[in-house]
């Protein structure tokens, strides 16, 4: 397993969050592949790549209720809810034995801001009420908007993790952000000079006619 950055205490802030993201960390480490959660040559860039990646945008982050679509291993959803416990997030993820992950981790790391919900995005019952959603590897933003701007309230923000090609999705989404109301769909580069790999955020607003 690849050795904790330097930087890693930094940007958790250090004190309960850091030793709740070792402690994450470590549980990925020990059980991600065999479960399924993260691939077999995760292992040596498990930090940098996957949990350094996901709390970088922690500040991106409204203070409200904030949904991870695809949680999956809890990247971003787990590590941003460690780092920013004045943000209630709900961890969507359809496939049981995710959700089993997620809940066994909420309650070890003792999580009181994070609320697991098995569902398809599709499925989610409640309506626009979110603040803000997320997600990290799921799918292309032509995709993903059906899945999430229904879910954030009007004003409400889309933060996305992204690869290099982000700024081609939003151009390939430009049907797709008129029809769901998303507004200033952009790219920002975080972690430049901090991460060895920069994380690309792809934000929008959802701003539905009145």
């Amino acid at each position: 397993m690849e050795a904790e950055p330097e930087v890693a205490a930094t940007l958790f802030g250090g004190g309960v969050a850091i030793e709740q993201a070792r402690r994450f960390t470590r549980a990925l480490a020990e059980h991600g592949e065999e479960r399924g959660l993260i691939g077999p040559l995760e292992l040596p860039r498990l930090w940098t790549r996957h949990v350094l990646n996901s709390v970088i945008a922690a500040p991106l982050f409204p203070v409200g209720r904030v949904g991870d679509v695809g949680s999956g291993a809890g990247l971003p959803g787990i590590v941003l809810a460690i780092a920013r416990p004045d943000v209630q997030w709900v961890l969507i993820e359809p496939m049981e034995r995710r959700v089993a992950w997620l809940s066994e981790q909420v309650d070890a790391l003792a999580l009181s801001n994070v609320e697991v919900v098995r569902a398809r995005a599709e499925e989610w019952s409640e309506g626009p009420v979110l603040d803000a959603v997320t997600a990290r590897a799921v799918s292309a933003l032509r995709t993903l908007l059906p899945l999430t701007a229904p879910l954030v309230r009007d004003g409400g923000e889309l933060i996305f993790l992204k690869g290099q090609n982000a700024q081609a999705e939003i151009d390939a989404a430009a049907k797709q952000l008129r029809k769901f109301h998303v507004v200033d769909a952009r790219v920002e580069l975080l972690g430049e000079g901090v991460l060895a790999e920069p994380t690309r955020a792809l934000l929008g607003c959802v701003s539905r006619p009145s």
